[in-house]
């Protein structure tokens, strides 16, 4: 039997399946007993959470980490890097900012991220009996090879076994597997131990065939091939997610016992996780969207998270969105902003940290101004709103929002402001710092109640209706009971230190 601390899941492509094959693989192993922990030396994603230690980390290890049944720890994802541009990242080394990342340091400069990485592996490796990894992208990214440490460099160096997935659903699954192996070198495909293919539909006897000869001619066996499998899209980190929960392309008017959600796409778009609370509500229609006509026939509008506040706010308002969002205001029709949605409903924003454009206005409909400072907050809040405790919020901002004075003359005309999860409301414009906070679920409930409300709508809530915790929960054991079902998780684990757990 190898002595193996871990196994590796990579992926044909991002967005292949790796961090729910990773998440079933945890639940799975959990509920076999095993003390099992997730890990990704390196993420890039602007959907981030913070664990109980005060730390940062991808918001796809967070949930993993939930799956395996433990606490999540910043040696889970120990590199985190947010995309403020499409030249630069800014770098999280263990829950902590750590600088930025440009587009010419990519392929190289990243020594000391590596050297984080393999120890943050190291520390989970001599506490658990086995720890989960999951890759980055393609390990067949060749013009990366030489300081990758998150896919087969990471496997190298721990003499990991690799697991790649393919989805199905996007075409070509049989030839991206082979093109994946056929682009390495000898070393790195003597690590491929397993092929799994995600996403499937139909008779899987019509695949076999195909399986067969990848295998003749590569030597890599078929481990399972997993079903496509309904409800499981909560929690995603990756950014090609977004929206795909959606219920339709348009948001009808006619429905008056549904509520129907907008949510602004922005390009820099962060935890846009906050919005799947809102679209496991029944009767709620959820569309991410940059058309303005669509914003302003919804009965609410969010303007979520972002990792560049004023170059979003800049967006919106040369696509003229930001001004269907005023006139929204103005007639007394809902708008929701989030950590950066929230900023961005400010009169002033004052940022030479993250975007570093200086003092530029915003939208005006909330009592704040915003200075951006050079630290980050990071931190796991507790509130309530009209007598519904939140406990499930988080913050990640580096944009801090003061009141403006009551005998500003900007705020003379703008209704009289109310305290909301420690931000504000003005009328029918309300915004907050907090992440996370509609995963409570009595004050998400009554909160979209008090929405329908005020636009006549005739929903609430479903009796019976289960809460946002108990999907993720359900989530997590549809995953695992797929895996245990269709895919060969023994052959996976001979290759272990844990060999065939009983």
């Amino acid at each position: 039997m190898s002595a193996a601390s871990g196994i590796l899941v990579a992926g044909t492509s991002s967005d292949a399946g790796k961090s729910v094959v990773v998440a079933g693989l945890c639940r799975a192993l959990a509920r076999r007993g095993v003390k099992v922990a997730p890990f990704k030396a390196q993420n890039m994603s602007n959907n981030s959470m913070v664990c109980l230690d005060g730390g940062e980390i991808g918001r796809a290890q967070y949930l993993q980490a939930q799956a395996a049944r433990v606490e999540p720890t910043t040696a889970m994802n120990p590199v985190l890097l947010k995309p403020g541009t499409d030249r630069r990242s800014f770098v999280v080394v263990r829950g902590e900012p750590a600088g930025t990342l440009e587009a010419g340091q990519y392929a190289a400069g990243r020594g000391h991220l590596r050297d984080a990485a393999f120890a943050a592996y190291r520390e989970l490796a001599d506490h658990y009996d086995l720890v989960v990894c999951e890759g980055a992208g393609s390990p067949a990214e060749i013009n990366l090879r030489a300081g990758d440490y998150v896919n087969l460099g990471l496997a190298r160096e721990f003499d990991l076994p690799v697991v790649v997935v393919g989805d199905i659903d996007r075409g070509g699954i049989l030839a991206s597997l082979y093109g994946t192996w056929a682009l390495l070198d000898e070393a790195d495909r003597d690590t491929l131990k397993a092929f799994v293919i995600n996403k499937f539909r139909g008779d899987v006897g019509v695949l076999e065939p195909g399986l067969a000869e990848i295998t003749a001619r590569t030597g890599v066996p078929f481990a399972g091939v997993i079903p496509w499998l309904l409800d499981v899209w909560l929690d995603s980190e990756d950014t090609l997610e977004v929206g795909h929960w959606r219920a339709s392309t348009t948001l009808s008017a006619l429905a008056r016992d549904r509520l129907k959600i907008a949510v602004v796409r922005l390009p820099r778009i962060s935890n846009a996780t906050d919005v799947d609370a809102l679209a496991v509500e029944p009767g709620v229609d959820v569309l991410v969207t940059v058309d303005p006509s669509v914003v302003e026939a919804a009965d609410l509008v969010v303007l979520p998270g972002s990792r560049s506040t004023a170059t979003d706010l800049a967006w919106m308002r040369e696509r003229g969105l930001a001004d269907v969002v005023t006139r929204r205001a103005a007639a007394g029709r809902p708008v929701l902003g989030i950590c950066g949605g929230y900023q961005m409903l400010a009169h002033e924003i004052a940022d030479d940290v993250e975007g570093r454009v200086g003092i530029v206005p915003g939208l005006g409909l909330l009592p704040t101004q915003v200075d951006f400072a050079s630290d980050k907050v990071l931190a796991r809040p507790r509130g309530s709103w009209g007598g519904h405790a939140v406990d499930t919020a988080y913050e990640i901002h580096h944009g801090i929002a003061s009141q403006v004075a009551a005998d500003d003359p900007r705020v003379a005309d703008q209704p009289a402001p109310q305290a909301f999860l420690d931000g504000w409301r003005a009328g029918s414009v309300w915004g907050t710092m907090w992440h996370g906070a509609f995963e409570s679920d009595h004050f998400r409930r009554a909160w979209l109640a008090e929405v329908a409300a005020a636009v006549g709508s005739e929903w609430s809530a479903a009796d019976g209706a289960p809460g946002f915790a108990t999907r993720r929960e359900g989530m997590l054991e549809t995953l695992a009971d797929a895996l245990e079902e269709h895919v060969d998780i023994d052959s996976l684990l001979a290759h272990t230190r844990i060999g065939r757990p009983s």
